[in-house]
């Protein structure tokens, strides 16, 4: 039972799943300055969805997963599993997740949650094996669940400040596939993928991730612009995350003959992502608790 359970982890790649909804949550507290019962059902629905794309991501990249040391464990490629069973499973989370989100929310809420599965799943997907740059593009996905929240919590789509929220989690995104690709490109050449440690040397990797990154740090400081965080203490926890990231980040620019490593960085823009998702999180509760 164990190892079954544990299978079913990996293959809904619970902690990106589990991050993803985070920022549904960070979402919803946004556009209803609190969190109530109200979030449970579109939470569910969009964490069962986000496991069904990842478990449909696994049945498309099994061929390729099989080439590379990283990935030739899978559930898929080592024979633990079939792939059949595995689109099964896809399928059925899929249509529970969208539906619980629809249930829990409205037509909008699914839509949006179905948007995101088929940009993974649909474009983001077979793009990666075309263009080395698939990750640009292929980013937008990170910035629908907090919409999905947003429309969940009672927030207007059309609200600037989703815009200026959506944008946050696409941009950080791009920096952080790009230390993957500075840490396993070859294995993604082995594999057949296009990659852009193919394309471009090292250290112009390493500039583009730096510029992506003051972008994020930009990005984030927008966010109590917009008014988006308003108390004072986080809006101060957001200026000094963001000083910390570029500070963290800018020896990426100086070309040092001592080794480089990527995983260092990738775990800094994680901490600060995740210190910017408690931030939203929790800051409109405390507005809400103010006004009360």
């Amino acid at each position: 039972m164990g190892e079954r359970i544990k299978l079913l982890l990996e293959i809904n790649k619970v902690r990106i799943t589990f991050a993803v909804t985070l920022t549904m949550i960070a979402g919803y507290a946004l556009a209803k300055n609190t969190l109530d019962a109200g979030v449970l059902l579109p939470m569910f629905g969009i964490f069962i969805l986000a496991c069904g794309s990842a478990a449909l991501n696994h049945y498309q990249d099994k061929d390729r997963d099989a080439l590379m040391k990283r990935t030739m464990n899978r559930p898929i490629p080592s024979g633990k599993i079939s792939s059949n069973q595995v689109l099964v499973i896809s399928f059925v989370e899929i249509a529970l997740g969208t539906y619980l989100i629809y249930l829990g929310s409205n037509f909008l809420a699914a839509q949006l949650g179905l948007l995101a599965l088929i940009w993974y799943n649909g474009i983001y997907t077979p793009l990666k094996r075309k263009t080395a740059v698939a990750v640009i593009p292929g980013s937008i996905i990170g910035s629908i669940p907090p919409m999905v929240g947003w429309v969940a919590g009672g927030g207007a789509l059309a609200d600037p400040r989703l815009l200026v929220l959506a944008f946050f989690f696409f941009v950080w995104q791009v920096p952080h596939f790009w230390l993957l690709m500075l840490n396993y490109g070859k294995e993604y050449e082995t594999a057949g993928y296009p990659s852009i440690t193919a394309k471009i040397s090292k250290q112009q990797i390493k500039n583009a991730t730096f510029v992506w990154t003051a972008a994020t740090a930009i990005a984030a400081l927008m966010l109590p612009v917009f008014g988006l965080v308003s108390t004072l203490f986080f809006k101060v926890i957001v200026l000094l995350a963001a000083v910390w990231l570029v500070t963290v980040f800018t020896p990426l620019l100086q070309a040092k003959k001592k080794e480089f490593n990527p995983f260092f960085y990738f775990m800094r823009i994680n901490y600060f992502v995740l210190v910017m998702i408690i931030t939203l999180s929790i800051d409109p509760i405390i507005k809400g608790w103010l006004v009360f």
